[in-house]
């Protein structure tokens, strides 16, 4: 079995090494296991769930929902409605910030062009 050092993980992840440790205190990260000198070991599945937890920080989850989102998960199959749930409420508030973004490019390039077809600077 593949296994990562914290570094390793944190380079695969897109997270720092503070980030991982802080995850684990708060119990996004449970189960990583240590070596007899106490140092972290991430596995394949570790990483996988840390690049969840990665998309999930970019698009601006809170870290409460990612926290409940993280204890459903653990809870098993029983829970699998709730967490689809959050994940789908959290999906509508990603879809309403793409849609602004995508309306504000729509300004900003509109203005380069107007800008560049009459010859003025853009500024």
């Amino acid at each position: 079995m593949t296994s990562y050092s914290s570094g390793q993980a944190a380079e695969r992840s897109g997270f720092s090494i503070d980030t991982l440790r802080y995850y684990e205190r708060i119990g996004l990260l449970k189960g990583i296991h240590r070596t007899e000198s106490g140092q972290r070991r991430f596995t394949d599945d570790d990483v996988t769930w840390l690049r969840l937890l990665r998309c999930m920080r970019d698009t601006e989850m809170p870290l409460a929902e990612m926290r409940r989102y993280a204890e459903l998960h653990r809870a098993g199959p029983d829970r699998m409605t709730e967490r689809l749930n959050l994940l789908e409420d959290h999906g509508r508030r990603v879809e309403g910030r793409l849609e602004h973004l995508q309306s504000c490019w729509t300004v900003i390039r509109d203005e380069i062009h107007t800008r560049t077809a009459a010859g003025q600077p853009v500024c």
